[in-house]
């Protein structure tokens, strides 16, 4: 039998789909765009354009390659949902982005169990999660509707079940953290069917057969994409940490086997679940990362994600410019939706690289913050920070987050960290391995601190006064 395993990432902006061999080789892969609809603070995608792209990329990965495979692993988008007809299976009406706001509406309605479902649940009551924006399209679907996350609709393409896995539960507000089951009284309080939600299962078993990609494939791997980053990146022990700079940035630290809630603002997450092994992460979440770069090159400021580096590595650290990426709102530890980005700092000195240099300083700001809850947390200094994804080009922004962080910033030497997770993941559920371990790559570039501590500490701390302001104008309130 084969022990290639074809892995699928379904992303925000691409969905990718890579066949790799047991020692993490890549065999082939394929890469198809989709394109996120933003209209007037909404954010939405078309499913069929979604599903389509994961039957595209597969079946071209498939023809790449002389080597057949043994299993089919497929990484979703997490907190993205969609109604559907149930006897049918035709999406009815756009997909609804995890970067979507509306249903703040559901949050502000529900203010008062914030802190209760933070217990059961270990996420915060903010419209980035699953749970309110299902409560949201569900009140506008008629009763045939079923209304559910965008992984379990898939799952029902591809194989006539609709499961959502462990780790993608764990991202909805609605799943019992420490039983790992769905909790009724969190389901009570958004209203939502408890009929329509699906089986939840491990990240790793048998989870039904499809042949459309061709040959008959069993389907045994689903994760959520981050936590499948943080498998493929080898961050399997308790304190090991990955970001992944993608449309947003995502922060994932492994805690063990015991659900720990954060009580500095970050989530507490199931990590992954397989056979009689589970383990649990603390997260933080950027919403606007590459994202807020694309934002540069639709204003102008630069051509590409390319000229990034060139243009602010031409400006001076000391420039007064500040940004908050918060172009999708505060996410962790703020949960600020209503927050709206910000600039700060200019006069007519200011041009195109001190904003380019704004913006990457603002994400990598952002990120030493998170890193800085997770470490009140854990109770222990991070050590290194293993990252991925399409803004790690971006040396400025490496070396920037090295240097606030004060820790050594690793990158990931395969652009695949998602892919060889949830192959990791396939691999287990076909039976061809007794665990989740991936191989640790080696040659990894490492970016040391060059900035001073005192330097380091009085950027951030000038970076979180501008944090505070964003906050306080969200809230209708004014400082100075």
């Amino acid at each position: 039998m084969s022990p290639n395993i074809m892995a699928i990432d379904q992303g925000t902006s691409s969905t990718k789909a890579v066949i790799v061999n047991e020692s993490g080789d890549v065999l082939s892969e394929s890469e198809v765009a989709v394109h996120p609809i933003a209209v007037n603070g909404s954010v939405e995608q078309d499913p069929e354009e979604l599903f389509a792209s994961i039957v595209e990329a597969g079946r071209a990965a498939l023809r790449a390659t002389t080597e057949s495979v043994v299993a089919v692993g497929v990484a979703n988008q997490g907190e993205t949902v969609v109604a559907w007809d149930r006897a049918t299976g035709r999406p009815l009406g756009n997909a609804i982005s995890w970067q979507d706001r509306r249903a703040v509406e559901v949050t502000d309605r529900l203010c008062g169990a914030a802190d209760r479902l933070h217990e059961i649940t270990g996420l915060a009551l903010d419209p980035y999660f699953s749970a309110p924006k299902l409560a949201w399209l569900e009140s506008r679907s008629d009763r045939h509707a079923r209304v559910t996350g965008i992984d379990a609709w898939i799952n029902f393409r591809l194989t006539g079940s609709a499961v959502t896995d462990v780790s993608t539960a764990s991202r909805s507000l609605l799943l019992d953290l420490d039983s790992r089951t769905w909790s009724d009284e969190a389901v009570a309080l958004f209203g939502i069917d408890r009929a329509s939600l699906p089986e939840i299962v491990d990240c790793a078993g048998a989870f039904g057969v499809t042949t459309l990609f061709g040959p008959t494939i069993p389907l045994t791997g689903l994760c959520v994409d981050q936590q499948a980053a943080l498998i493929g990146e080898h961050c399997l022990e308790t304190g090991e940490a990955k970001c992944t700079y993608g449309t947003g940035a995502f922060l994932l630290i492994t805690t063990g086997t015991e659900a720990k809630r954060s009580l500095n603002g970050l989530s507490t997450s199931v990590a992954w679940q397989y056979g009689e092994h589970h383990s649990y992460c603390l997260d933080g979440q950027l919403y606007s990362a590459g994202s807020a770069v694309q934002w540069l090159v639709r204003i102008g400021i630069i051509h590409d994600v390319d000229d990034l580096d060139q243009l602010s590595s031409t400006t001076r650290r000391g420039s007064s410019v500040l940004c908050i990426p918060s172009f999708a709102g505060l996410g962790a530890p703020y949960w600020q939706p209503q927050a709206k980005a910000h600039l700060e700092g200019i006069d007519l000195g200011t041009g195109r690289a001190e904003i380019a240099f704004s913006v990457l300083e603002g994400i990598a700001c952002q990120v030493a913050v998170l890193v800085r809850a997770a470490e009140a947390d854990m109770g222990q200094r991070l050590s290194v920070l293993r990252v991925d994804g399409g803004l790690t080009r971006s040396s400025v922004l490496m070396q920037l987050q090295a240097d606030l962080l004060q820790v050594p910033v690793e990158l990931f030497t395969s652009p695949h960290a998602t892919v060889l997770g949830v192959a990791a993941l396939a691999r287990y559920g076909a039976g061809l391995a007794n665990s989740i371990a991936t191989t640790p790559m080696s040659g990894a570039r490492t970016f040391e601190p060059m900035m001073s501590i005192d330097e380091a500490a009085h950027r951030l701390e000038r970076w979180e006064l501008a944090a505070q302001r964003v906050m306080a104008a969200a809230k209708g309130e004014f400082t100075s």
